[in-house]
């Protein structure tokens, strides 16, 4: 007689294991979210068997030379951006966004974009019936790609297909949470099943040379769905962004094993599926109104290597609640709150009494403290009632004593709102430009009381 299975209780949003069941996780504090697992071998075929020995490996310096990774072109230049300058042969990516946002487009896109060009591409879709797939290829134009098309979730049948016949140099699998392996009592979806879906099919990736693209699901709070142990596996993770309500989608690189973090990539969502937006900043500032309105300035930021220019929308009313309220979309409360404080304290403005919105336009969302002084200027602008010129941009950002601290990338900055048209620009007093020959009217603060005075500074 065999023997028994071991269960255990794996929380679903951090993977951490217990032995026995609780409403709330100890080690991420989320409730709900233990669910019964029982550990067994691992289902041959997958790669994930105990092997008899091992051997020994040999140890090199960190002196010698190295050749750069290469790269395979997706014909998607912002997508190219967004990994580095290509996909790496070899290396897994993990795609995340919420349900109807457009992966699956755009990984069809890619697949037939790259299959059209002489690759190998293998689509497995989990979710979809083939018909449905070619349903969506049809729409977007795409079906005399010759795209490799299969419907399903068994991971020791993908397996087997990927070993039978010429490698393929791209696969994708639409998603990760629909595998399941058959040795493994668990539903599809849960920690054990994704853990043993992601780990074969990586580790087929390197060893046949293949580019991996893993479709993963999000939590509500905007998170890929499933332990962070999928982020820590794979070299690349990528965020698909975006509001339904609004047509522009943005691919952020969140880790790269083969690039730089936080560059993005933005997308267009069309009738003919997603195309790329070349100079984003256009596509942000394309809805503003044509007065100026109070409470609206233009912040000239950085995105990964891109500089961008994104309009913040600021709103300060009379509150008629005994604690105001203070409502922030795409920046980050807590520094909201620090900047209304540091206003009070060190420029004299108050806010008391009255409730404080702040949007940023088109639903993007910033996390570079250089908006710390666009911010303030919407701000100031609404609770005064007065526009700020049209052809203005801020940047800098604020520290508790209130001083305008420099930003990175200043001349990149100034450049692009130069291209736009813009004429003016309210920046650090501190920080070296790269160059002087800037048309644009400078104004230099070193303090957050000089913005909200309105004295002039200018070089």
């Amino acid at each position: 007689m065999g023997k028994a299975s071991k269960t255990s209780f794996v929380c679903q949003s951090c993977g951490a294991v217990s032995p026995r069941w609780a409403g709330k996780c100890s080690a991420c504090s989320e409730w709900n979210t233990l669910i019964e697992e029982t550990n067994v071998a691992a289902p041959p075929g997958t790669g994930l068997t105990r092997s008899s020995a091992g051997r020994v490996v040999s140890l090199e310096t960190l002196k010698g030379r190295t050749k750069e990774a290469a790269r395979l072109s997706t014909g998607h230049v912002e997508l190219d951006r967004v990994t580095g300058g290509g996909l790496v042969p070899g290396s897994a990516l993990l795609i995340g966004g919420e349900p109807g946002v457009g992966k699956s487009t755009l990984l069809l896109q890619l697949a037939a974009k790259m299959a059209s060009a002489g690759q190998r591409a293998i689509y497995f879709s989990g979710e979809e019936a083939p018909a449905q797939v070619r349903l969506r290829a049809e729409r977007l134009g795409l079906t005399d790609s010759p795209v490799a098309l299969a419907s399903e979730t068994n991971l020791a049948s993908i397996l087997a297909t990927l070993q039978d016949g010429k490698r393929a140099d791209l696969i994708v699998i639409d998603s990760i949470q629909t595998l399941w392996a058959e040795a493994i009592e668990a539903a599809p979806g849960t920690v054990s099943q994704v853990r043993a879906a992601a780990h074969a099919l990586i580790r087929h990736a390197k060893t046949a040379g293949t580019t991996l693209l893993l479709v993963g699901h999000v939590t509500k709070d905007g998170q890929i769905a499933g332990p962070k142990v999928i982020e820590h596996m794979v070299d690349t993770v990528l965020y698909f962004e975006g509001d339904r309500g609004h047509t522009y989608r943005i691919l952020r690189a969140v880790k790269n094993r083969f690039g730089a973090t936080d560059e993005i990539g933005v997308f267009e969502m069309v009738s003919g599926g997603l195309r790329e937006v070349a100079n984003p900043s256009e596509l942000f500032l394309g809805d503003r109104d044509a007065s100026s309105c109070p409470g609206a300035a233009v912040f000239a930021g950085i995105e990964g290597t891109r500089p961008l220019l994104v309009e913040i929308q600021a709103l300060v009313a009379p509150s008629g609640l005994g604690t105001p309220r203070r409502a922030v979309v795409g920046w980050d409360a807590n520094r909201l709150s620090m900047l209304l404080a540091v206003l009070e304290a060190r420029a004299g403005v108050s806010f008391a009494g009255r409730d404080v919105y702040l949007n940023i336009a088109g639903g993007l969302k910033i996390n570079e403290p250089g908006a710390d002084l666009a911010a303030a200027a919407a701000l100031l602008s609404s609770l005064s009632g007065v526009a700020i010129p049209r052809h203005q941009v801020h940047f800098g950002e604020v520290s508790l004593s209130g001083a305008v601290r420099a930003t990175p990338l200043m001349s990149q900055r100034l450049k692009e709102a130069q291209k736009l048209g813009f004429r003016r620009a309210v920046m650090p007093a501190q920080g070296e430009l790269e160059t002087k020959t800037s048309k644009l009217q400078l104004r230099r603060v070193a303090h957050l009381r000089e913005l909200a005075d309105g004295s002039p500074s200018c070089d």
